[in-house]
């Protein structure tokens, strides 16, 4: 990795435990129905079908089609209420990423991977996408979509400090920085629509062989 970032990058304005922020859940869409159809899109286009898929900082929906028919959805969240309210997950896993990075899953057990609008938050974004890459096979796309909302509170001051486009230049830099992905693509699905509906990007990465 090149030097590492600077850390008042990642400093929060509410730097209590996430735990205490997530303790009661929200079962709430943070994304309007448009947009969530267009992540919905984003996913089917790139996941594989029939597979493992890991649903990072996972909530009470998953956003992902039922056309993929995945063979397992694994969530990995804060809130275990949201998850086990989400009918998608097969499996429910309680982990903070940002106090220990490392996933509590085998080496490349998944076929793919989604963190859906909650980019903004991690403090330590290149260690956990490295552990992405760890626990997914090589060639499996990991797959991150963000909007333009967040809980300001809770994220992370380079997110805060910078607009919509330039936060489609972070993402591609975790993913880079991590070490552990190739073929990374921007994915824009910003534009206007009628009715107007909340934009959508989404940054892809594939796990490098090894």
């Amino acid at each position: 990795m090149p030097n590492p970032p600077n850390p008042d990058f990642f400093r929060r304005i509410d730097e209590s435990d996430d735990e205490l922020f997530y303790s009661y859940p929200r079962l709430v869409t943070h994304i309007d129905d448009a947009a969530i159809a267009k992540v919905g899109e984003i996913y089917l286009e790139r996941l594989p079908r029939d597979g493992v898929i890991l649903d990072l900082m996972s909530s009470w929906r998953s956003h992902l089609p039922s056309a993929l028919n995945p063979r397992r959805i694994i969530g990995v969240g804060l809130n275990r209420t949201e998850m086990e309210e989400n009918p998608a997950l097969d499996e429910v896993i309680v982990h903070n990423v940002n106090r220990e990075p490392r996933l509590p899953l085998d080496d490349a057990g998944c076929d793919g991977a989604v963190m859906t609008v909650s980019v903004q938050y991690l403090t330590r974004p290149i260690e956990i996408f490295a552990e992405v890459g760890r626990v997914l096979r090589p060639g499996a796309p990991f797959i991150v979509t963000f909007s333009n909302r967040m809980f300001p509170t809770k994220a992370v001051a380079l997110w805060r400090a910078t607009n919509d486009e330039q936060h489609a230049l972070v993402v591609p830099r975790y993913f880079s920085e991590s070490a552990r992905f190739d073929r990374i693509e921007t994915i824009d699905r910003s534009a206007p629509t009628d009715p107007p509906s909340d934009p959508i990007w989404a940054v892809v990465g594939c796990r490098c062989a090894d």
